[in-house]
């Protein structure tokens, strides 16, 4: 699979795995220990306590380019003016924050992969026009890669890609087997020699993230973000003490998948469902089953005039302190996601949606989450 551990759309590069335990009703607090760095215009907010503000919306980079999960294994010509015209239309629409990794993208197979695409979008867009976008790119922890120079000579690499000094944002794509307490340190020097503006974490369970974080704060360097799987029919952040702790910590939580990958946009049907390895996650059935929500979703958005697809991006925005970034393939649903933004869900509204949720079946995960 070209070194790619698949994930959500927009998101982490994770692949999907089985579990997600049921448990009383989740309710978001009331107010966050990051949510008092929102930029005065409201437009943005702070990653954490890092100083670095991002869009509340961001776009996930995982399928630009990629050829072993998204695009029907295949990249061609038409695939790569769609992805850019996702990226012109996310700044066009207001939206400057994009996430990416190393392992996006069939770059290990010596084809383009996802980081060269977004280097190669934002300098077409600069030599037309000056644009300021904020990159958060990752460091796949992979076992034979061992102690903090492993994290910088990645870093390095990244940014050669990109084609830039630095970065908004370098995460850890997942825990490592061995070795993280170098790669923490690794992510702490990088801070200290400039190379990004903030470091974060993903698919970090509550004892990691709380480890990752007390060992930064030891190098006076604050843990930014923690990027999870979460949407209306993932909670497992609000169940397994993720979102309770970032919340506590002041770390953002930054929600991959936060559409399921396409299942809540009301795209796909029983008789329609999506085509290659998500096909095999939102089957007929689940699809079947998963009718009465997307009913529910319908009717709210059309209250207020806004798309399945909004509603449910909106929907997380509404939990706080939480940045969800769905993959754009065009232009067309980068416009769209836009749309979730400058609006709200009541609370009564946000509640009757997590309540019906919870008689879907859980979708899958990544098992390091659990670890």
């Amino acid at each position: 699979m070209a070194l790619q551990v698949a994930g959500g759309a927009g998101c982490c590069g994770c692949l999907p795995l089985l579990g997600q335990r049921r448990t009383a009703a989740f309710r978001p607090p009331r107010a966050v220990a990051s949510e008092g760095a929102a930029v005065e215009d409201g437009s943005k907010v702070m990653l954490g306590g890092s100083g670095v503000a991002v869009t509340k919306l961001g776009i996930g980079a995982w399928s630009w380019g990629d050829t072993t999960y998204w695009n029907d294994f295949e990249w061609d010509d038409r695939k790569l003016k769609d992805a850019k015209g996702a990226f012109d239309a996310s700044v066009d629409s207001g939206i400057t924050f994009f996430d990416t990794a190393e392992v996006y993208g069939a770059g290990v197979s010596g084809a383009i992969n996802s980081e060269s695409l977004l280097g190669r979008f934002i300098k077409e867009r600069k030599e037309k026009e000056g644009v300021e976008v904020a990159i958060a790119t990752k460091f796949a922890a992979l076992p034979w890669r061992f102690g903090k120079g492993s994290v910088i000579s990645a870093l390095k690499g990244s940014l050669s890609r990109l084609g830039v000094s630095s970065v908004e944002s370098y995460q850890l794509h997942w825990p490592g087997i061995w070795g993280n307490e170098g790669y923490l340190d690794g992510l702490a020097d990088a801070y200290e020699q400039g190379l990004v503006k903030s470091v974060g974490v993903s698919n970090y369970s509550e004892k990691r993230l709380r480890d990752a974080h007390e060992r930064l704060k030891k190098r006076g360097v604050p843990l930014a973000s923690n990027q999870v799987n979460y949407s209306l029919i993932y909670r497992n952040p609000e169940e397994n003490g993720v979102k309770a702790a970032c919340d506590e910590l002041g770390i953002t939580l930054i929600a991959y998948s936060p559409i399921a990958q396409g299942a809540l946009t009301g795209k796909y049907t029983p008789a329609n469902p999506p085509t290659g390895p998500r096909g095999r996650i939102y089957t007929s059935d689940f699809l079947s089953k998963l009718q009465p929500l997307i009913n529910k979703i319908r009717e709210i958005g059309g209250s207020y005039d806004k798309t399945p697809t909004q509603v449910v991006l909106n929907w997380l925005i509404c939990q706080g302190n939480v940045i969800p970034i769905p993959g754009a393939k065009n232009a067309e649903q980068a416009w769209e996601f836009a749309g979730a933004l400058g609006w709200l869900l009541t609370e009564q509204e946000v509640e009757e949606l997590r309540s019906m949720a919870r008689e879907v079946k859980p979708v899958m995960g990544f098992p390091v989450e659990k670890l």
